[in-house]
C-alpha cells in the first residue's frame, strides 16, 4: 500500500526550457508521428495493416442522401395544446418540435375531442380522418 502524501503533486509542466527537466522536446522524444502537435492515430488504425472497416464487404444501399426527415407529431399531443389553430410555428413555440427542418407530419395516434385546424406538410390517412371527424380541417402546406 502506498503512503499518502500530505501535499498534492503538481503535474509536470512541459516545454518550459532546458532547466525544467522536460524542456526542448517536452518529453516527446525526437521527431516522429507522436512528437507532432495534434498527433495521434484514429481508433481504427491498425499500424498500416488494412483496417477491419476496409476488409469487410460493403452491403446494402444507403438512402441517407435521399431521405426526407420530417418532424413527427401525434394527434394526442395536438389535443393537449388547447389551441384552435395548429401550425408548425405554434408547435415550435410550445416546445413540441425544435425546428421545422424538412416539414411536419401529423400521425393519427390518439383522439381529438374538439375541432382543430391543423396546418402541416404531411398527414397520415388516419390523422386526416380523425381531424375531419372532430369537425376540424387538415390544411396541407407546401414544402
Amino acid at each position: 500500500m502506498k503512503a499518502k502524501t500530505p501535499y498534492k503533486k503538481k503535474p509536470k509542466r512541459r516545454g518550459l526550457g532546458i532547466g525544467s527537466g522536460t524542456g526542448k522536446t517536452a518529453g516527446k522524444g525526437h521527431k516522429g508521428q507522436r512528437a507532432r502537435s495534434g498527433a495521434g492515430k484514429h481508433p481504427a488504425y491498425e499500424g498500416g495493416q488494412n483496417p477491419l472497416y476496409r476488409r469487410l464487404p460493403k452491403r446494402g444501399f444507403n438512402r441517407s442522401a435521399l431521405r426526407i426527415e420530417m418532424r413527427v407529431v401525434n394527434l394526442e399531443t395536438l389535443a393537449g395544446l388547447g389551441v384552435k389553430e395548429v401550425t408548425p410555428q405554434t408547435l415550435q413555440e410550445h416546445g413540441i418540435i425544435k425546428n421545422v427542418k424538412n416539414g411536419v407530419k401529423v400521425l393519427g395516434t390518439g383522439d381529438l375531442k374538439s375541432a382543430l385546424n391543423v396546418s402541416a406538410h404531411s398527414f397520415s390517412e388516419s390523422a386526416k380522418q380523425k381531424i375531419e371527424q372532430a369537425g376540424g380541417q387538415a390544411i396541407l402546406l407546401k414544402k
